[in-house]
């Protein structure tokens, strides 16, 4: 497997490490620091040790990763990060988190369902956080939400009534579309799960919800094309093999003016036509706080309720539509809480 190195962040008071899944047998290379176990109280000058787990590099999932740094820094910590990219290869999931769980972090963080996953399977004795996690109950990350005990916590990227509030604008505003096409992997949980309540809500305006399944990012634009003719919309999850794949579907769709949508802003600002969402860079800055309490305030993860999305918004990016032959309504223009910030323009 091809060596890869995060060239980092611009964060002057971090030091930063990296550290890809490196070498032709996709081992992840060590990381340097001070073990620390999960309620240990925060020692004078201490540089702590960040081991993170992220299972591909998009832009949601690397402004999860900005976002949580970011909150480090702000309050003052000097961290060694142990970046680690999985390359959404299943076999560097395990193998990255037995690293880190025989490592020196002080906490680890996963970013995704099965890198997060993986960390709670293997790190017993450190805290661990997840982001970017659809649905941590399911995914049996934690046993409840509020103060889920143990050594894990974190935060949800999903509210359920995101995903419901946008197939009802799809099915309001553009009334000519009677199915939607969802590209999936059905590998990401998360992906399912996104899928279901889509189908559920959509089922009610009497819309159909046609699969295109993937294996990995490489069959997007197949799985793409072959939605042509076939549907009159189409929709992404929070799916990371497809994501990661966007720029692929984003040339189908403007070719064939089909109306694109996806649940994630990073998407709708590269191209795709709306969302109901937030920025994920604040999503893991939000995380970031709660290492913060954990690493210089003492608490105990545990402690911690696991939190989801609340403030949502539509967003709309008005180029996009163009591209996609779709005629922006005032209508559609009012669902928009913070036009200045969430109209693209």
């Amino acid at each position: 497997m091809k060596k890869k190195f995060w060239l980092g962040l611009a964060l002057a008071s971090l030091m930063v490490v990296t550290a890809a899944c490196g070498g032709n047998n996709g081992k992840p290379s060590e990381g340097n620091g001070e073990q620390a176990g999960a309620t240990n109280a925060p020692e004078a000058g201490k540089t702590y040790n960040i081991a993170i787990s992220q299972i591909v590099e998009h832009p949601s999932l690397d402004a999860t990763r900005e976002g949580f740094l970011a909150a480090l820094k702000d309050a003052g910590l000097e961290v060694n990060v142990d970046y680690n990219n999985a390359q959404g290869d299943p076999n560097n999931f395990k193998s990255i988190a037995e690293k880190i769980a025989s490592g020196n972090a002080d906490l680890a963080l996963g970013i995704a369902t099965n890198t997060s996953s993986a960390l709670v399977e293997e790190v017993k004795d450190k805290p661990v956080l997840f982001a970017a996690v659809t649905d941590p109950l399911k995914e049996k990350l934690v046993p409840q939400l509020k103060a889920p005990g143990g050594n894990v916590t974190g935060a949800s990227d999903t509210n359920p009534e995101a995903i419901v509030q946008l197939m009802d604008f799809i099915a309001k505003e553009l009334p000519e579309v009677k199915k939607v096409g969802i590209i999936i992997n059905e590998g990401e949980p998360n992906a399912v799960v996104m899928s279901d309540i889509a189908q559920e809500a959509l089922s009610k305006h009497g819309i159909e919800l046609v699969k295109a399944p993937i294996v990995n990012s490489s069959d997007v634009q197949q799985a793409a094309q072959s939605l042509v003719g076939r549907v009159d919309a189409v929709y992404i999850t929070l799916d990371n093999t497809v994501v990661e794949g966007a720029d692929a579907i984003l040339d189908v769709v403007e070719k064939n003016k089909i109306p694109f949508f996806s649940a994630d802003r990073d998407t709708v600002e590269k191209g795709a036509f709306a969302t109901v969402g937030f920025k994920y860079f604040d999503h893991g800055y939000e995380v970031g706080q709660m290492a913060v309490e954990i690493l210089k305030n003492g608490k105990n993860p545990g402690e911690l309720d696991v939190r989801t999305p609340e403030k949502l918004d539509f967003i709309l990016n008005l180029k996009a539509a163009e591209a996609q032959g779709i005629t922006v309504t005032e209508a559609m223009k009012t669902y928009v809480k913070d036009p200045e910030n969430n109209i693209i323009e």
